[in-house]
């Protein structure tokens, strides 16, 4: 993390509001938890404030693992069809 007294961007706040939503879809907060908050995510002046409003939730699974999924289920798919397309040409 960066120095915590270095000030937050608005594009910083708005990251971790796209947290927030994640935790939210995940079910670890409810939505009157998440509503306090964006609220206090949005009015944060510095990183180290932006951390406190995260400090108790999990970090969320990077782009990279979430991508990896998505090539399994592509390679399982691929390979269903190309089974399923020989079966058929073994059926003529």
């Amino acid at each position: 993390m960066t120095d915590p007294t270095l000030r937050a961007s608005d594009a910083e706040r708005y990251r971790v509001v796209a947290m927030l939503e994640q935790h939210v879809a995940a079910g670890r907060l409810t939505l009157d938890e998440y509503t306090d908050r964006v609220d206090r995510a949005l009015a944060c002046r510095t990183h180290g404030d932006l951390a406190a409003v995260t400090a108790d939730l999990p970090a969320p699974p990077r782009a990279e693992e979430d991508n990896r999924h998505l090539l399994w289920a592509f390679l399982a798919a691929a390979v269903v069809l190309i089974l399923f397309s020989v079966v058929l040409g073994l059926a003529r």
